[in-house]
């Protein structure tokens, strides 16, 4: 009987691993901007996380479903992020938001997906996978919001700006979604085709402190 010879499945070649972040490039540039000391700053991209654009209207019965599914209700103002069963959901607008998965997860976009497109039901609303749309910049230390603060024009101050909030803003001429994860960490989510762009301009505005180690 002749030899026969079997071709593995195309995802067990490891595919994911040769894909390229937005600003991958930039990852030796990050790592030397990192700042100790009294004004300690670190920058890093946190790539190919989970993303789903949600559009539900808040009250319904697939709001209802949705809720039940994410295990949090949907944030019900500007600013408000609920925080659920492996996922975070972020306020966009009155019937809009984004379910974003923790860092370094590994929740599989397509499932994330399709478990909402399910409970919405065919309703009114959507769930889009929108992973490939932003990444994800995760910027700490003592001097984070001073470097925000250069390009920002929300008041940043914890008064104005809570531990958990997240708001639509732009960071220079940069639309983002900025999101504050606790006193010295934000995440900033830029569309991917501005990543280059954001990731200097974070780079310059660093720069200053690099004598204050």
């Amino acid at each position: 009987m002749a030899e026969q010879t079997l071709i593995a499945p195309h995802h067990q070649f490891g595919t994911a691993d040769l894909r390229r972040s937005p600003a991958a490039h930039l990852a030796a540039q990050f790592a030397a901007a990192e700042v100790t000391g009294l004004h300690s700053l670190a920058l890093r991209e946190a790539p190919f996380r989970t993303m789903v654009g949600l559009r539900v209207v808040p009250g319904t019965d697939a709001a209802r479903r949705v809720e039940e599914r994410l295990g949090a209700p949907l944030p019900a103002r500007c600013g408000e992020v609920a925080v659920g069963a492996g996922s975070s959901v972020l306020w966009l607008g009155p019937d809009e938001f984004l379910v974003v998965s923790p860092l370094g997860s590994t929740v599989d976009p397509a499932e994330a997906t399709a478990r909402l497109v399910e409970a919405i039901g065919g309703q009114p609303g959507s769930a889009v996978d929108l992973s490939a749309n932003r990444t994800t910049f995760e910027l700490t230390g003592k001097a984070a919001r001073d470097v925000l603060e250069k390009g920002c024009a929300l008041d940043l101050h914890p008064r104005a700006f809570a531990v958990g909030s997240a708001y639509v803003t732009q960071l220079g001429p940069v639309p983002i979604l900025l999101w504050r994860t606790g006193n010295e960490t934000w995440e900033i989510f830029p569309r991917a085709s501005f990543a280059d762009y954001l990731g200097r301009w974070l780079l310059d505005a660093m720069r200053e402190f690099h004598g204050t180690r």
